[in-house]
């Protein structure tokens, strides 16, 4: 499929097929696709918690009040990331750039997020919500559906997944075969409504 299409066709879709299984390839396929998302730094912040335990799913489940989907799609990947990825080893996220290059971005890795917490948790949101992206196009391209989802406890699913205290839940996104069309667009603004040249 191309680019522009799976773009046009990509729809959240909320019914899947519970019987249906996908192939461990895709699955791997998918996970790949999305790390190649862009991050700030190429710090690889994003963490993908995929969920194949049917009492994890159900404990989900229920911390998303009960969304079928959660239970019924063939992946379930709670997606987080980790604040702190800035400061773990960040050598291994330019190991393979010129020494002289390393030089500058290790050093301005660390006077970019130092002492801000408020930016950290910036970065982590914005990595996540274009690698969930990444996911959804790459699923609809493959033939799948999908679904971001933030409709849960989000601090109950942290006590379910047990997630560590450096990193933050960011949302669900769920992909498989869908069996019920999505509603019809319920409606488009016009691109003067949001296209902006140059200044407010």
């Amino acid at each position: 499929m191309e680019t522009e299409e799976a773009i046009t066709s990509r729809r959240a879709v909320k019914h899947y097929d519970p019987e249906y299984t996908m192939g461990e390839e895709e699955k791997q396929l998918l996970l790949e696709l999305a790390m190649h998302s862009p991050t700030a730094f190429n710090i690889q912040n994003w963490r993908f918690l995929v969920v194949d335990e049917p009492k994890q799913r159900q404990r989900l489940c229920e911390a998303a009040g009960g969304q079928q989907q959660v239970l019924d799609a063939s992946m379930l990947i709670v997606l987080c990331a980790d604040l702190q990825a800035w400061q773990k080893q960040p050598e291994r996220y330019w190991h393979s750039a010129p020494q002289k290059v390393q030089d500058f971005v290790l050093p301005a890795i660390h006077d970019y997020y130092a002492g801000k917490e408020q930016t950290m948790r910036d970065e982590a949101m914005r990595s996540c919500g274009i690698a969930a992206q990444t996911l959804m196009l790459a699923a609809t391209s493959m033939g799948y559906e999908s679904c971001p989802m933030d409709g849960f406890y989000f601090d109950e699913v942290a006590r379910i997944i047990n997630l560590p205290a450096d990193h933050i839940v960011t949302m669900f996104v769920v992909i498989g075969k869908g069996i019920k069309e999505p509603w019809e667009r319920p409606g488009q603004l016009p691109r003067e409504d949001v296209v902006v040249q140059d200044r407010f």
